[in-house]
């Protein structure tokens, strides 16, 4: 197993670096320059260009990702121009609320998906898998910000039940601080929860047409029984690979939500570095999001072992 994990953090490399190079590529083609933004529309072309110097934009590319690259291996990720910073401390002084919203927008997704698809199989056919599987097609189809608008206008502005927008940290109060991430995270978790339905209804339609499935009930064990160890046990594989691939699109896709809730995450620092051509930000923060992704499915792939010994066995 440990030779295992290493073979997979060193093709992790290859994955990384290639995110490096296309994430650089695309930012520095795009127009916008800092120095100007930095100075104003009444810098004169000598201070823009004197500025440009100070921060190394005016070297050929080539060199600046080298230089960026080989601060990245040692642990260093830029400097933030405009907060004044190191792109690491930007990061995680952003990272504890889109952490928070993310899980918390998993484990709705989570706790609602499975129970569904669940059901959903067992009642193939009928009138609750078709209302059950529709409502994942919705949940699919509505934009995360079309639908975080539409939960803003109904319980925040009509009942007001819940805040509009903003964030409260966990120290605030446990109740408090989620009060403020019921609706983003319904608006974050709903395509996700749609995902892992349809994939959960899949695999258990597929477990429940199988041999052992058929003998259980022969012997007269309870559906219980049969649906919650035996057969959910063994569809497990492919659903957490679908709750793995989630959570990390969660984390990072969550740009939208937090702009459209005002939370204070990646994603809002991600928008805000853009608009300011905070070069060093971007690469860094996009750069520490594919790492987290790319770790999270790693970690993923490792619990398949965990739940089938199957898996175990063929990786010795």
């Amino acid at each position: 197993m440990k030779g295992y994990i290493l073979k997979r953090l060193l093709s992790l490399i290859p994955v990384l670096f290639v995110v490096a190079v296309v994430v650089f590529l695309i930012i520095h083609i795009t127009p916008g320059d800092p120095a100007s933004v930095m100075l104003g529309p009444e810098a004169s072309p000598r201070e823009v260009a004197e500025l440009r110097e100070e921060l190394g934009l005016n070297l050929p590319l080539y060199q600046q990702f080298t230089s960026w690259l080989a601060g990245v291996v040692q642990g260093d990720f830029g400097w933030s121009i405009f907060m004044n910073e190191p792109v690491l401390q930007s990061f995680f002084s952003h990272l504890g609320p889109t952490l928070s919203l993310a899980i918390f927008a998993q484990l709705l997704a989570v706790v609602l998906a499975i129970p569904f698809g669940v059901i959903a199989a067992k009642r193939r056919g009928t009138i609750i898998d078709q209302t059950f599987m529709g409502g994942s097609l919705i949940g699919i189809s509505v934009p995360s910000f079309l639908l975080g608008l539409l939960l803003i206008l109904l319980f925040a502005v009509q009942l007001r039940w819940l805040p509009v927008a903003g964030y409260k940290p966990l120290n605030a109060g446990f109740f408090l601080h989620i009060r403020y991430l019921i609706l983003p995270a319904i608006a974050l978790g709903a395509m996700q929860a749609a995902l892992i339905a349809r994939m959960t209804r899949s695999s258990m339609l597929d477990i429940l047409n199988a041999n052992y499935i058929k003998t259980a009930r022969s012997k007269g064990l309870k559906e219980k029984i049969i649906i919650y160890k035996h057969a959910l046990r063994n569809a497990f594989i492919p659903i957490l690979t679908v709750i793995g691939q989630t959570f990390g699109t969660l984390v990072a896709g969550a740009a939208v939500v937090e702009t459209v809730f005002n939370i204070p995450g990646i994603g809002q620092l991600i928008v805000n570095s853009v608009e300011r051509r905070d070069f060093a930000v971007i690469q860094g923060t996009i750069l520490l999001v594919a790492i987290s992704y790319v770790l999270i499915n790693l970690v993923v792939d490792l619990l398949y072992g965990v739940i089938d010994p199957r898996v175990r066995l063929n990786r010795k």
